[in-house]
């Protein structure tokens, strides 16, 4: 993964005086600055509001804040109304009935999927590199665990803050039945950068360099099958063939049985 320097790109802001405090802390946490309105503002800003934690862009063109929502919107929709026949994930990570397996999800991102998957009754380990990222993470898990209608999906999730690649290299205790992977696809065309969420993503953290060897290490951990999400169109992952694949309209499923 290409790590862009935090402390260029990114600072912490409140848009409360009562949330300085809290800001200060999270900055302290991160090694991020402190953004005072009197200087000019970086390209993003990881800003404390009453209601959330919120990635926001600066420069011109600039959309709303990107932030993890659990709670409403698309990622409601799906967990209200869907099954493992409807979800790619879940057909991919092998959800037929019995009792659903423990993942890994190692790219959690913006945890639509781990979320989706543990409201299948699956138990997730969601793994996150860029502290950023995971700080919005964290931020929307505990919203959503304030939400008695979430509660028992939320207690299937857990949040680790850390290199996939380190993490698997040093894996002790029970392994993971299925571990999952989506990295950042070094995109070429800008018809591949549409959604507000990639492009502020790739602004903070780049592309992923090292999911070839991600994948080689998770087929050494997962005990029954890893599942690699790509754009439809892409290359598989260097290394071996996938056993199959689920496609949807936009992207697909490579699945490697162990």
């Amino acid at each position: 993964m290409t790590i862009r320097n935090p402390a260029s790109t990114i600072a912490v802001s409140h848009t409360d005086p009562g949330l300085a405090g809290k800001a200060a802390a999270l900055a302290g946490h991160l090694g991020l600055p402190i953004y005072e309105p009197k200087e000019l503002p970086p390209v993003l800003l990881l800003t404390l509001t009453p209601e959330r934690l919120e990635l926001r862009q600066t420069t011109k063109g600039a959309e709303g804040p990107l932030f993890v929502d659990f709670l409403g919107g698309t990622i409601e929709y799906r967990r209200r109304h869907t099954t493992s026949r409807k979800e790619g994930i879940a057909r991919a990570a092998g959800l037929k009935g019995g009792a659903p397996p423990v993942v890994l999800d190692l790219t959690a991102g913006l945890g639509r999927d781990g979320f989706i998957l543990a409201g299948l009754g699956c138990t997730v380990s969601m793994v996150e590199r860029s502290p950023v990222v995971a700080a919005l993470l964290a931020d929307g898990i505990e919203r959503a665990k304030q939400e008695p209608a979430l509660a028992g999906i939320m207690a299937r999730i857990s949040l680790i803050a850390g290199e996939s690649l380190e993490i698997l290299r040093t894996w002790q205790g029970a392994r993971p039945e299925v571990i999952c992977i989506d990295p950042m696809y070094p995109h070429r065309s800008k018809s591949a950068l549409v959604k507000k969420e990639m492009r502020l993503l790739r602004l903070l953290v780049g592309d992923d360099e090292d999911s070839d060897a991600l994948l080689r290490a998770a087929l050494g951990v997962a005990t029954r099958r890893v599942v690699v999400k790509r754009p439809r169109l892409a290359p598989a992952l260097s290394g071996p063939e996938p056993n199959f694949t689920t496609s949807g309209k936009n992207s697909r499923f490579d699945v490697y049985l162990v």
